[in-house]
Parts: C-alpha cells; sequence; structure tokens
C-alpha cells in the first residue's frame, strides 16, 4: 500500500522544501521498521518546480496473523482463510495511518527546525491514494474530506473487474486531493481518516485512543459535520471512548466560542450527561432478548450454537437459572477466544462444570447436542450457504431436538436505516444472505411443519413502522411427541440420509 504527497514550487521557493517539511531527504532512499513490517520513503521527482514522495508500506502478512487483527472489525475473521488471504497488504487502512504517524512524525506535528516559515505556511498540495477501502462509498469520502479546506476531492470507485463492468464497483476507491493546505494539517486528516474509511482498525483500541484522536482532530474535528460517525467509527464504536470523546470536543468547542461563559463550559457535559440516556447496543439488546425467551422458557440446560466469542455465555454465567452451557462453534480461534473471555482456565470447579466448549459444524448431526432444554443460533443461519441449511436445520430441529429453539438473524429490509451501509450491501462480508421479515416467517413456520415446533416473533432492537427490527427472533417450541411428529421425523431423516 502506499500514497504519494506532491507540491509545486518556484526557485524563490523550491517544492524540494518539501524534503525539510517531512525531514526526508529527496536524493536518498529511506527504511523504517514497523510492527507488521517495512516502510520506505522515496521521491518519484524532485525539482524546484514540482516535488513528490511516495509512502510505501509493505506489510508482513505473517507478523499480522502473529500480532491480532489480520481482517480487522469490517472483516470475516470466521473464515478459514482470511487471515492469511485479505486486502490489508494493499489498501490503505490504520496500518498506514500508523506508518504515516511513524515516518513523518514530525511533519505531522508542524514541526521544521529547518524551515520553521514554511512549516507555517500553506502549500499547493496534491495527495494520491491508489486503493483506499470507503464503506460507504465515494459520497462518504467526499462528506469527510470537503469540509476540511480541500478544493477538489475526486473519489473514483474502482471496478470489481475492468473486463466484466456488469459486475459493478468494490468498495474501493482511489482518491485524489487537491489543496491550499499546511502539511501538517493535510497529513493529520490522512491519520484520521484512513482508519474511519475503512472502518477498521488492526490493534487494540484503549483508552490512550480518545488522546491521538484529539490531538490529529485539534482544529477541525470538533466542528466537522461527519464529527459523530468519525469518532465512532474511529474509536471502534466503544461506546464509553466515543462518549468521552464527544464531551471533550464540546468542551473545546464552547471554549473556543467567544459567546460561551465559564458556567457553561464547566457544566456542559455534566448536563448532557444527566439529560441523555445511553443507546444500548444492538448486540446487547440482542442478548438481552435471548435471555429473556431462556428464562421463559425455563431453559436451564443450553446449547450456544454458533457461539463465536463467547459473549452470551459469558451473559449467561451470570445467571443461576441456567445450570448448563454446552458453546459450539466451528472455529477453533473462535473457541480460544471464548475460552479467554471466559476465564475457563482460572475459573473454580463448581462454575467450570456449568460450561463447556467444543468445536463441531452445525451442519453434521451431533449426539453430544441431544437432550437439551434450550438451543439458541444467534446471527447464525445467515452464514450458512442457502444450499447447506436444510443440513443445519435436520441437525438441529430432527437430531438435536430441544424443547425450545431461539434463532435470530438480521432483517435486510432494515439496512436502508444504516447511513453507512452502501446500498446492497450486506452487514457483514461474510453473509451468504439476509431475508426480509416475510422470507424468515416463511423459513421459519416450515421448519416449524416439519418437525413439530410452534413459533413466535418478536423483534429485537428499535421496531420502524415502516421497515421494521434491525433484528429478527424467532421461538421455536417443541410440541408433544405424537405419532405424526415422529413420523415426520423419521422420514426427515430419511431425507437426510438421501442428501
Amino acid at each position: 500500500m502506499f500514497l504519494t504527497i506532491s507540491t509545486s514550487g518556484t526557485q524563490e521557493r523550491p517544492a524540494t522544501d518539501l524534503g525539510f517539511l517531512l525531514h526526508k531527504h529527496p536524493e536518498r532512499k529511506q527504511t523504517f521498521s514497523t510492527s507488521h513490517g517495512t516502510a520506505h520513503v522515496l521521491y518519484p521527482e524532485a525539482t524546484a518546480e514540482r516535488c513528490t514522495a511516495a509512502l510505501l508500506l509493505e506489510v508482513d502478512p505473517v507478523a499480522l496473523v502473529r500480532r491480532g487483527k489480520g481482517k480487522g472489525r469490517g472483516g470475516s475473521p470466521d473464515a478459514a482463510l482470511s487471515q492469511y488471504v485479505n486486502d490489508r497488504p494493499y489498501a490503505a487502512s490504520s496500518l498506514l495511518a500508523v506508518a504515516l504517524s511513524g515516518v513523518f512524525k514530525s511533519a505531522l506535528h508542524g514541526v521544521c527546525t529547518a524551515r520553521p516559515e514554511r512549516a507555517a505556511q500553506t502549500l499547493p498540495l496534491r495527495i494520491e491514494v491508489p486503493a483506499l477501502p470507503a464503506r460507504g462509498g465515494a459520497a462518504l469520502v467526499e462528506k469527510l474530506f470537503a469540509p476540511l479546506g480541500w478544493a477538489s476531492v475526486r473519489a473514483e470507485p474502482v471496478p470489481l473487474d475492468a473486463q466484466f463492468p456488469q459486475w459493478g464497483d468494490s468498495r474501493y476507491v482511489q482518491l485524489v486531493l487537491e489543496g491550499e493546505l499546511r502539511l501538517a494539517d493535510a497529513l493529520r486528516h490522512l491519520y484520521v481518516l484512513l482508519p474511519v474509511l475503512d472502518d477498521a482498525k488492526h490493534y487494540w483500541v484503549s483508552p490512550d485512543e480518545v488522546d491521538k484522536l484529539l490531538r490529529a482532530g485539534e482544529g477541525w474535528l470538533a466542528g466537522h459535520p461527519e464529527q459523530k460517525l468519525i469518532t465512532s467509527r474511529y474509536l471502534a464504536r466503544r461506546w464509553g471512548l466515543t462518549r468521552q470523546a464527544t464531551e471533550r470536543l464540546e468542551l473545546a468547542r464552547l471554549a473556543a466560542s467567544d459567546d460561551a461563559d465559564v458556567e457553561e463550559i464547566d457544566n456542559a457535559v455534566a448536563q448532557e450527561t444527566e439529560t441523555e440516556e445511553r443507546p444500548s447496543p444492538l448486540a446487547v439488546q440482542r442478548r438481552e432478548a435471548i435471555l429473556t425467551a431462556l428464562r421463559e422458557a425455563g431453559a436451564g440446560r443450553v446449547l450456544d450454537l454458533g457461539c463465536g466469542q463467547g459473549q452470551l455465555l459469558q451473559a449467561m454465567l451470570k445467571d443461576v437459572t441456567f445450570t448448563e452451557m454446552v458453546g459450539v462453534d466451528v472455529s477453533v480461534r473462535a473457541l480460544t477466544i471464548a475460552s479467554r473471555r471466559l476465564n475457563l482456565d482460572r475459573m473454580g470447579e463448581r462454575q467450570a462444570q456449568r460450561v463447556t466448549l467444543t468445536q463441531g459444524s452445525l451442519t453434521y448431526t451431533d449426539k453430544r447436542l441431544t437432550g437439551y432444554d434450550a438451543a439458541v443460533l444467534s446471527e447464525v443461519i445467515e452464514h450458512v450457504d442457502l444450499p447447506r441449511l436444510p443440513a443445519v436445520e435436520y441437525a438441529v430441529f430432527g437430531s438435536a431436538r430441544p424443547t425450545t429453539v431461539i434463532v435470530t438473524t438480521p432483517n435486510v429490509e432494515y439496512n436502508v436505516r444504516w447511513e453507512a451501509l452502501p446500498a446492497g450491501h450486506a452487514r457483514h462480508g461474510d453473509h451468504r444472505f439476509e431475508w426480509t421479515r416475510q422470507q424468515f416467517r416463511d423459513w421459519a413456520a416450515k421448519v416449524g411443519g416439519r418437525h413439530g415446533y410452534a413459533v413466535a416473533f418478536a423483534p429485537v432492537g428499535p421496531d420502524d413502522p415502516q421497515v421494521g427490527p434491525p433484528t429478527q427472533m424467532a421461538v421455536f417450541t417443541r410440541a408433544a411427541t405424537s405419532e405424526k411428529g415422529e413420523a415426520v421425523r423419521d422420514e426427515a431423516k430419511k431425507e437426510d440420509t438421501a442428501a
């Protein structure tokens, strides 16, 4: 991945002053080690009239995997090869932003001992990023950069395949920025907005990220019309950190305002905290809805099928109502993370007896999963290829046959309410499908009929009068065993065996 920074000049103010501002000599190619690869700085051209500096980052894929997030928040960490086969070495992301801040640290802070007057002046700049992930499309790129003083913001979508235009555009754009800005300001814009557009970070977002954001956003973030989106994405949607950053930005805005008095500044954050309720994330609302349904069903022994990283299991462990929990997932990596989340290695013996993690595929029957009160498939079925969904259906409803089955899945109709989600895109890169409310109800009714379950539906999240809730939930309750029910089961088992 790389980007270029170009400027023009005259004999009196040569463009090669860019080398002084970046603290990198135009006549030398320089190399720097980073935690995930090697950064190179070189100058394709360096004359008094025009000078271009290029930052090239060679990412080490093995180092990226060893250090954690190969794909980041926006990817598919459970896909078999996503750790090793992804866009991270080629597309501008937080990796490039971190390299930018390390290699051009002095320039980012506006420090230039050799040419201090130039560091304080605006320059005619042209910045090019050939491959920039843009979750939100070219329109979002324009919204983010245009208010920052750039005279021209061009974000041209990159086609999926130039030979097959009918496939449409990818989520990547070729970005070209032009305008008269201080170099330090331009670098700060890139440092913040590259990971914001990618909507992912390759490292854990800790509380000190708030300070980094406010330092880089000083002078422009507080008044940016997309401040909320920038802050949320940069801080990986961690509510506490986002709230902290928002409060500090508001305080800075008031302090800079001519008509703000001292009392208003002192009380701004406190008043906002008292008058606003913290919105509950959808994932939390989903878990609460599932736990409520399990309690209403009187379930004590519960299967979490497709348990992922163990968030639901963690919530169930806090409730003594659930006496036995089994988490099943096909991903060994996800189970390892779940084990760490639950602190299984440090858990007391009695508590540890309540939970078991096991690897398994939901497309195959497993006798270990029979005899439980309830099974939960939370945001699971949409990750299964449609031709394989009948196999999952039989494994759960025909073979395991818990008394209660709870299934949640996204409501595709609600996607129009997500401002940053491009039209026609799924919420997650690994989703094989996303159903409308009617499609989900039709599927659930057929499954219940085939296996002797009654089904009830409930919304999860705000129930929009036009498009419904963001998540839809079905609660299947097994009817008393009858000769007809046994016949249906036997017929389904024959069909599964034949398949």
